[in-house]
């Protein structure tokens, strides 16, 4: 689960930005370059980009939540040079294109749930505190997770669970759901919680039984795993010549999706064996920038929930160096 996608506003939740500095620095790299925030979160990463730019320079912010998108009104207000679009950063290029951007020159794209999402019992994303059964980042789009619950046949809750929360007994909770939503409809975060342990055998030390169902339900429900691989094909269809995709993950399933992305695009077209083609065709338009970047001990202390962030980032290749290397 991400960490935080920045500053709250005085007075509201507080928004911690996991990798914030380092994220912007590899991002920007022109600037008077045009850049897409794809997830918008409270605005840290987008304040701080805007603060690289040069009067020239502009910023899309893209979010699922409404309440993202009303904190990103504000900040369109303050700055002409930013502007949002309400979608999932799957849509990056019907946003792009609503600008007139047919390139782009860096995505960043901060996945997972934000902290006020978390911290807001309402939004039903946390097993920490009593709320309704809720998890979607967009309150306007159906199922919930409760309503999923609800419906969902038995073998389709195992299966989401295993796929998406790598949950080993996620037959016995499915099973359990199943049983226990005939006698009473399950609509609390407590409940599945509390369903959840019970349908656990064995309790592992430091993490409560619920976390990998309701990282498996939440995927699920709001799409995260199929957003993310359509977003991450549109970001660097719409990079220019030396632009940047910096991604930051929170999960496993996320930065193996992530990882393995980057790597086929920098290895460049695998062709058959004797395939007669020049150097130049055999070479990728993308290198990986850096190795994998973790928070370091400084920031895990100051902000927990960053201690399983990875930052990866691709370049496509600048024409120079391209025609220094043919």
């Amino acid at each position: 689960m991400t960490a935080g996608r920045g500053q709250e506003p005085a007075g509201q939740y507080r928004h911690r930005s996991v990798l914030l500095d380092s994220a912007v620095e590899l991002l920007v790299n022109d600037p008077e370059g045009v850049y897409i925030d794809g997830t918008f979160g409270r605005g840290g990463h987008s304040r701080l980009i805007l603060g690289q730019l040069g009067q020239g320079g502009k910023l899309l912010g893209i979010d699922k939540d409404p309440e993202a998108i009303r904190v990103a009104g504000d900040l369109a207000a303050e700055d002409p040079r930013f502007c949002s679009f309400h979608g999932s950063f799957a849509d990056l290029g019907a946003a792009a294109d609503a600008q007139g951007w047919t390139k782009v020159n860096g995505v960043l794209l901060d996945l997972g749930v934000s902290s006020p999402q978390l911290d807001d019992a309402a939004r039903g994303f946390s097993f920490m505190r009593d709320g309704p059964l809720d998890m979607r980042m967009d309150p306007g789009r159906e199922p919930s997770a409760a309503q999923w619950l609800a419906e969902a046949e038995e073998k389709d809750i195992a299966d989401v669970i295993w796929r998406y929360g790598e949950e080993r007994f996620s037959r016995r909770i499915a099973r359990l759901v199943v049983e226990r939503r005939k006698e009473t409809p399950l609509e609390t975060t407590h409940q599945l919680a509390s369903l959840v342990s019970e349908a656990v055998p064995k309790k592992e030390k430091h993490k409560h039984p619920a976390t990998r169902t309701f990282q498996a339900i939440r995927i699920f429900i709001n799409r995260e795993l199929e957003d993310l691989e359509a977003g991450l094909r549109v970001a660097v269809e719409r990079l220019v010549p030396g632009g940047r995709l910096v991604v930051i993950s929170f999960h496993s399933l996320e930065d193996r999706l992530v990882k393995r992305f980057m790597r086929d695009l920098a290895r460049g077209p695998r062709l058959p064996k004797g395939v007669p083609v020049t150097a130049e065709q055999e070479a990728s338009e993308f290198r990986l920038i850096g190795k994998a970047n973790r928070a370091d001990t400084e920031e895990v202390s100051d902000n927990v929930r960053a201690r399983s962030a990875v930052m990866r980032v691709l370049e496509r290749i600048p024409d120079q160096h391209k025609q220094h290397n043919s």
